[in-house]
């Protein structure tokens, strides 16, 4: 029997155990992939979740791969209209993100298991146990949730998820190389119809990270993304000949989802990151807060286990985190709102970066 199993391995699950084992807690981590992503997803790390990372120790590690300063700049119908430096955080990959944490969490101990799919959860007063898709059983003291925005933990809790989504997608991503394209800005191209194109050299890698309106058929309709299309739609946005986009190893479409969970505990068993919450990805605030979330829960369990704090202290992580997810998802939406408005606006900055927590 374990101390802490968390399921999931993304960066909340990550910060976690690391947190988790730093301070001699024993504890699992399983994940239902069968190995690690090398996908750039969420790309900017705030000032807080740097402080985390300085503690645990990857921060040195992240500072040498990533990049602290990052120019934003815009063109408008082709047009190079404005520059925007921001130095608030670190543009770097999530996977890059990942490896450090793996690394970090390989040194104290701990493996992350791949391939390990949880099935079902009952718990009492004791302790929590676990039943894999393979009919493993692990037991623990406690469960820690942070399985994403489909969390197998919260629908096995029955734990709503109130919110809304649309089911079209919103944009379509994916890490592409551009040969001959310069890597020394943020390259965001829109136009007055409304729609866009932006390629983020990712550091540490010879790729972009692409973001752009869906291509759409003559009735519409979002097509599903592939280089073919991320190449009509730069063509088509950028206007610059001779770029040709290559290797794409992501491709992905992004659907607008504003969710929260109703609570992140059920007894012994917690929620963090997407798997409590989801939010429009303007400000970067959606990693950002689940690397928070994995620091509060982490000093929680941290305190109920080693008797610092009676189990009465497992109350304050919902008490503290619940209101915040709150507050993230009124206030990116409010962004994402500003972000459509200044990609119609010739002139204006956009908010498609790295601000200030």
């Amino acid at each position: 029997m374990t101390d802490v199993l968390i399921t999931g391995s993304g960066p909340t699950g990550l910060t976690l155990a690391c947190d988790l084992a730093r301070r001699g807690v024993a504890v699992r981590v399983i994940d239902r992939r069968s190995a690690p992503h090398r996908e750039s997803r969420g790309k900017g790390l705030l000032p807080g979740s740097l402080e985390i990372f300085d503690e645990l120790g990857v921060l040195e590690t992240l500072a040498a791969i990533g990049s602290s300063r990052v120019v934003l700049r815009k063109y408008f119908d082709g047009e190079h209209i404005n520059d925007t430096p921001t130095d608030a955080g670190l543009l770097i990959g999530q996977w890059q993100i990942e490896a450090a944490l793996r690394d970090r969490l390989t040194g104290l101990g701990v493996r992350v298991e791949y391939g390990s799919e949880l099935a079902g959860i009952t718990q009492d007063g004791s302790g929590v146990r676990s039943e894999l898709a393979d009919g493993t059983v692990i037991g623990a003291r406690y469960l820690a949730g942070c399985d994403g925005g489909r969390s197998t933990t919260r629908k096995l809790l029955g734990i709503p998820f109130e919110g809304n989504g649309q089911e079209e997608p919103a944009m379509v991503l994916g890490d592409v190389s551009a040969p001959g394209l310069g890597r020394d800005v943020w390259h965001q191209w829109f136009t007055t119809e409304g729609s866009g194109i932006l390629l983020c050299p990712m550091p540490g890698t010879d790729s972009f990270q692409l973001q752009a309106s869906p291509e759409r058929n003559e009735r519409g309709e979002p097509l599903p993304p592939s280089l073919e299309s991320f190449q009509r739609l730069f063509d088509r946005h950028a206007r610059v000949p001779g770029i040709r986009l290559a290797d794409a190893t992501w491709i992905s479409a992004w659907r607008i989802n504003v969710r929260m969970a109703t609570r992140i505990r059920e007894g012994r068993v917690f929620l963090a990151g997407d798997a409590a919450h989801v939010q429009p990805i303007a400000g970067g605030l959606g990693m950002n807060t689940g690397i928070q979330d994995a620091a509060a829960l982490g000093r929680t369990l941290a305190a109920a286990l080693t008797g610092d704090a009676g189990e009465e202290v497992l109350d304050a992580y919902e008490a503290e985190r619940l209101p915040v997810a709150a507050e993230v998802l009124a206030d990116t939406a409010e962004r994402y709102e500003r972000v459509l408005e200044a990609v119609r606006t010739p002139g204006r900055g956009t908010e498609v970066g790295l601000e200030r927590a």
